[in-house]
């Protein structure tokens, strides 16, 4: 016997995706541990650096157990690559109100002391802290790729050790709808990332995805995580972690805001009484009928500024 209660889903439809700018998702599209997870990973981080990457290894970074708390997750993807470097990938897929650049320069610098071995001559091989960001990096810079290295004011490179990487998603929207062909494999894989779990661009989506093999190779690992009830919970999870964070962040703000705004107004009633007064002890000094004992008591000033208020009118006269 069916039962009249249909099974509760926490997925939008038989043929929604995982949003991929999601950390949960992000992650676990590349580091499933399977040949798919793999290719896909080391293609797009191949992409990224401008270079086939022949091998590389994945470092272990355990989620905490529990995800109620986004400030206390970390989602980041961390790789070794056969020659020593290393690369540290997440995804920004919120927008961010605080140092986000400073954030991502102080990881490169960790992941380049970490791969400083004790004794080996500064020999430490090249660290790349790359982030895909849901928000707008660098508002003077149209590309969509932004590459940062330590240089001297003429241009010259340090140590070529510290390389910090954003890949600006805003940016690769605007070219939504450009013909597949005249995007470069970078602003494919962009273009992924930022419409891939959108109804209405999915026509071009699939363009995109039978365009590169890796990019298909990772879409069929979302689709099949898609499947699964388990990620829904945990990417609504997450999501619902970001709103009430936000939510918290706006109410704090509003409160200030409104302690502030009243605290101005009592500031600036006092002000406006205080500036009366002043003037209605002037207009009294001014008529010549009142003594200053008398001016301070109707004003409710100090004797000594009506005395000083008195010398000043005299001095303009």
């Amino acid at each position: 016997m069916v039962s009249k209660y249909a099974r509760q889903t926490q997925r939008p439809s038989p043929t929604a995706i995982l949003n991929p700018r999601c950390d949960p998702v992000f992650k676990s599209m590349f580091t499933k541990g399977t040949k798919e997870s793999d290719f896909a990973l080391k293609d797009f981080i191949s992409t990224i650096l401008g270079r086939n990457i022949k091998d590389m290894k994945l470092v272990p970074n355990e989620e905490p157990v529990e995800i109620l708390d986004e400030k206390m997750m970390s989602f980041d993807v961390n790789v070794t690559f056969d020659n020593g470097e290393k690369a540290e990938l997440e995804m920004q897929g919120r927008n961010q109100d605080y140092d986000y650049e400073s954030r991502a320069e102080i990881h490169a610098a960790k992941l380049l002391v970490s791969n400083n071995k004790r004794g080996s001559n500064y020999g430490a091989g090249k660290v790349y802290q790359i982030s895909v960001v849901n928000f707008e990096f660098d508002k003077d810079d149209n590309s969509p790729l932004s590459w940062y290295a330590m240089r001297k004011d003429t241009g010259a490179r340090l140590g070529d050790r510290l390389n910090v990487i954003f890949l600006d998603l805003v940016k690769i929207r605007r070219l939504a709808n450009t013909p597949v062909e005249q995007l470069s494999k970078i602003e494919r894989w962009g273009m992924y990332f930022a419409l891939a779990d959108n109804e209405k661009y999915q026509p071009y989506v699939r363009k995109i995805i039978e365009s590169e093999e890796a990019i298909m190779v990772a879409d069929s690992v979302v689709q099949k995580m898609s499947k699964d009830e388990a990620e829904w919970f945990r990417q609504n999870s997450y999501e619902n972690a970001i709103w009430d964070y936000n939510h918290r962040m706006y109410r704090a703000e509003q409160r200030g805001l409104e302690k502030g705004i009243k605290k101005g107004i009592e500031k600036g009633l006092e002000k406006g009484i205080e500036k009366g007064k002043v003037e209605t002890a002037k207009n009294l000094l001014k008529l010549n009928k009142l003594s200053c004992d008398e001016v301070a008591q109707c004003c409710s000033l100090p004797i000594d500024e009506i005395k000083k208020l008195k010398e000043e009118l005299e001095t303009e006269r």
